[in-house]
């Protein structure tokens, strides 16, 4: 019996960033809609924010994505056992990159959401999207 009453047989993707706000809150709500049956994802960053960037949220809702409940998760050697593969979304201060925490991880290097316009948040999230569904592809096999 898991920890939280779910079942050994669901997987965990793990996505990590330094404030865990933007990227990877994103990139937890598009794996939640396009995930496998079994797989579930968890998002966290090695310095977390108080909130997500508001741009994040307001872009997921136009895709119709509600990514307002999740909250800014401190990453943990628990998270990161518990998860099957970590993807981290890139790094941009190395002191703090989540990937040196990391065991089995893949390194996405997306631009960060921070100080970005909303407009480029779109064109990020819309990246985010695409990695999602290939890694979603690869994972049903």
């Amino acid at each position: 019996m898991g920890t939280f009453g779910t079942s050994r047989l669901e997987k965990t993707i793990l996505f990590v960033c330094v404030e865990n706000a933007g990227r990877s809150q994103i990139a937890e709500g598009f794996f939640r809609k396009y995930a496998p049956k079994g797989w579930s994802p968890v998002s966290a960053g090695t310095r977390p924010t108080p909130e997500i960037n508001p741009f994040a949220i307001e872009v997921m809702k136009e895709v119709g994505i509600d990514i307002s409940r999740q909250n800014p998760k401190e990453l943990s050697e628990n998270i990161i056992k518990k998860s099957v593969l970590s993807i981290n979304m890139g790094c941009m201060g190395k002191a703090e990159c989540p990937a040196v925490f990391l065991g089995r991880y893949l390194d996405w290097n997306i631009e960060d959401t921070k100080s970005k316009p909303i407009e480029k948040v779109r064109e990020i999230r819309d990246i985010i999207e695409t990695k999602v569904k290939e890694l979603c592809k690869i994972l049903e096999q």
